[in-house]
């Protein structure tokens, strides 16, 4: 036999100035949405917001999030005998996300909390967990939303409330009264309608048991189909109106709910967005009949609010991994951080952040204390939580793609993780109205509730006279409402969000932060992409702030 050689294997390289893995981190270290938390209400929630964010920024969350999207769900709708069972299957990553995110209270378990600030604590969590992946943000935020719509028919809420609040995560398919804990879902949009749900040809037909009706039609958009039950629209003798539909009838068959087709999307690939076919599916009628829109919007108005909660933790994770790259990686002779142009771009991301998260925070806070009965905050979320919701989300592709860019060619490459974020951005603008139907929205209570403009502009004048930048646009901004109609409502509801969110940052942020974000988005000193702040700009006290380990 030949006498074989081994050949010692030759490094052609070392690798040098790349960034150390990210995790684990803690992805709670945010000062603007600790300061926000306490300011909100939800200080007594702070300790456990702590020891969330660094779950979340743990190698092993994090892992979980990869393989989640990696491995994505698949439809089966038959089993191995031919019967249709019209089930998704998810990789143990997605469970593992779910199972910590609904223990967590992340779903509808602040309806259930009495605590004043419970709701904001809940969006607190959403803003670490959310450094995690945004798919299996959906079901826990549709379950959260549909709490108050299913307080409209008593006897249901009854029944699945004190489930649908609970914090244990059962995936599998069985008589909801039978489990410890139930997921909710939404069916609104149709293929000849999308968010013109008036449009709706789903038919809702009466049976013989009163509230009890049968629905046949075809349902567009419904996300996370292994849910428990799902509210839906369809055309009832009365009118559009509002149902909820179960997977799993009281007597334990499956009730019809044929999955057609599993969306395949541009990103949010981890959660499964199907098209269900209704056919004698059993229903039970949620509020008055002929009532739908009206009987939903509650669910609606929740399920925005997570929207700009996404956006804004969205922002936040792609701007720590920024920060985290530009801290380790060298170039012309410095560290990216140093770098003067760099940090320009890194501060002015911080700005937006910060914006972000701090009305996230707000609106969350006017949320808790507006189901707690107060009529003023009832008022100013109606009109700010469209406002941000337009707007937030709308700055979220602009933003993640600089984010992405501060990694250079690194950051294009799927291992990164910031193609995934980039993918996902898009997402929240477009999920409960895009930016157009959300403009009109804002429109529409203008018009028909006084009261929201009386609290918004309220809002507004807790900061008058801080800042002069701030006073002018508040005052450009009450000419608009006065003279908009439907062509300019976009600039309007713009003006609205950047004046909002000036008008708290000045109040609760250090002054380099509200003074640079006066300067660049209201007074005009700004160029139009990210890193054009100002020679003034106090970019060191920004980034000291904003980046986790400090400067």
């Amino acid at each position: 036999m030949a006498e074989t050689t081994a050949h010692p294997q030759h490094a052609t390289h070392d690798v040098t100035n790349q960034a150390p893995p990210l995790a684990p981190y803690d992805a709670a270290e945010d000062t603007a949405l600790l300061e926000g938390l306490r300011r909100e209400g939800a200080g007594w929630a702070e300790e456990g917001i702590r020891r969330l964010g660094a779950r979340a920024g743990s190698a092993e969350a994090q892992e979980w999030a990869e393989l989640a999207n990696r491995y994505e769900p698949e439809l089966r709708t038959h089993d191995r005998y031919g019967n249709r069972i019209d089930e998704v299957e998810f990789h143990p990553g997605w469970h593992h996300l779910m199972r910590a995110a609904v223990a967590e209270g992340l779903a509808g378990a602040p309806w259930a909390d009495e605590r004043p600030g419970a709701h904001v604590a809940r969006s607190a969590g959403g803003l670490v967990w959310g450094h995690t992946e945004a798919g299996h943000g959906c079901p826990t935020s549709m379950t959260y939303a549909a709490v108050p719509t299913l307080r409209a028919q008593p006897e249901l809420a009854k029944v699945y409330e004190p489930l649908l609040t609970g914090r244990e995560y059962e995936p599998e398919l069985r008589v909801p009264t039978e489990k410890r804990g139930l997921l909710a879902g939404m069916g609104m949009t149709e293929k000849q309608g999308g968010s013109d749900v008036r449009t709706n040809t789903t038919a809702a037909t009466p049976t013989a048991e009163p509230g009890v009706y049968t629905l046949r039609g075809h349902k567009w958009f419904t996300s996370a189909p292994m849910c428990d039950v799902f509210l839906v629209l369809a055309q009832a003798p009365g009118g559009l109106s509002c149902f909820l539909v179960p997977r799993v009838l009281p007597d334990g068959t499956r009730n019809t709910f044929r999955i057609q087709r599993l969306k395949d999307k541009l990103g949010n690939r981890s959660n499964a967005s199907s098209e269900p076919e209704f056919d004698g599916t059993v229903a039970w009628l949620v509020g008055p009949a002929g009532r739908g829109v009206k009987t939903i919007i509650e669910m609606v108005n929740c399920t925005r609010l997570d929207c700009v909660m996404m956006a804004a933790a969205l922002m936040r994770k792609t701007l720590v991994e920024a920060g985290h790259h530009a801290r380790h990686r060298g170039a012309f002779g410095a560290r990216l951080v140093d770098q003067p142009l760099m940090r320009n771009v890194l501060a002015d991301l911080a700005l937006e952040s910060e914006a972000a998260t701090t009305l996230t925070l707000r609106l969350a806070g006017a949320a808790d204390r507006a189901v707690r009965g107060d009529a003023g905050e009832q008022a100013f979320r109606r009109i700010a939580t469209a406002v941000g919701k337009y707007w937030v989300t709308k700055r979220g592709p602009a933003f993640t793609a600089e984010a992405l860019e501060c990694l250079g060619g690194n950051g294009y490459v799927e291992e990164s993780g910031m193609p995934r974020h980039y993918r996902e951005a898009p997402l929240l603008s477009v999920w409960e109205g895009s930016g157009n139907v959300n403009a009109l929205d804002v429109l529409r209570a203008l018009g028909r509730e006084p009261a929201t403009a009386e609290a918004l502009f309220a809002e507004l004048a807790l900061a008058r006279g801080a800042d002069a930048r701030l006073d002018a646009a508040v005052a450009r901004l009450k000419d608009r409402v006065a003279g908009s109609g439907q062509a300019g409502a976009r600039r309007l509801v713009e003006e609205m969000a950047l004046a909002l969110q000036a008008s708290l940052l000045v109040r609760h942020a250090p002054p380099a932060v509200a003074d640079a974000f006066c300067a660049t988005r209201l007074g005009g000193d700004w160029g139009h992409a990210f890193g054009t702040l100002p020679g003034a700009a106090d970019v060191g006290s920004i980034l000291t702030r904003a980046l986790p380990g400090g400067n």
